[in-house]
């Protein structure tokens, strides 16, 4: 299983998929339009907290950002039987994708201490605050764990809006719509050093995010939903 250690490793396939087998071809297809490019840090830690409109937002951000992107991936994608879940685990691994096991007590404490050990060695790391991908466009309640992590690891949050992405790829459509005009806005980094200390408050932590989510609204224009995306879908 890919381990935090190996994803300097994946560098070279990263760029590959960038740059030759997928970048080209996103861009002849769909010519996507970038805000904010300037916000991205040029190196050290940081977090990108993004709305969650369709799987080809993981697609579309880390070739519109000329910065490596990590994400934190479902442990499933990297554990399905047969061919083709081994070419999944393979492309994730490659892409420098690093899983985390969602099921359990102890899931949310997995990730948050996964996602503070990739912001101490230096990475750009991409979250979803929602949690999963929102059943019908509109944004819903953010998860705190974004708001612990900035914390811990003492880093900035560039809150970002990804924009029709879900008119590409639908929920349970495995193949893309074209002709689709994709947007990412990125916005200023949101500074919370004045907070450093206080991860363990967690009316600190709720407030922190409320305030990501409200940027990312304000940039993707989507309505607002109080409650957590996973809770409507169910």
């Amino acid at each position: 299983m890919t381990t935090v250690s190996d994803v300097s490793d994946s560098d070279k396939f990263y760029k590959f998929l960038k740059n030759i087998a997928i970048g080209p071809a996103i861009e002849l297809a769909f010519h996507p339009w970038v805000e904010g490019l300037e916000h991205i840090p040029a190196e050290g830690p940081a977090i990108l907290a993004s709305n969650h409109l369709s799987f080809s937002d993981s697609i579309f951000l880390p070739i519109a950002v000329p910065r490596k992107i990590t994400f934190m991936a479902k442990s499933e994608y990297f554990e399905a039987p047969g061919i083709r879940g081994k070419a999944t685990a393979a492309f994730f691994r490659g892409s420098g994708q690093v899983p985390v096991d969602r099921t359990g007590g102890n899931a949310g404490t997995a990730a948050i201490s996964t996602g503070v050990r990739l912001l101490e060695d230096g990475h750009l790391l991409g979250i979803y605050p929602e949690g999963t991908r929102s059943p019908d466009a509109r944004l819903y309640r953010g998860k705190t764990g974004v708001a612990r992590m900035a914390l811990e690891a003492r880093v900035p949050v560039l809150p970002v809006a990804m924009m029709n992405t879900e008119m590409v790829q639908p929920i349970g459509r495995s193949r893309p719509n074209f002709g689709v005009e994709v947007g990412i806005r990125i916005g200023a980094p949101l500074d919370f050093s004045r907070y450093y200390g206080m991860e363990d408050d967690r009316f600190v932590l709720r407030s922190l995010t409320d305030e990501i989510m409200y940027k990312i609204m304000d940039l993707s224009g989507q309505e607002y939903v109080d409650k957590y995306a996973s809770r409507s879908k169910q």
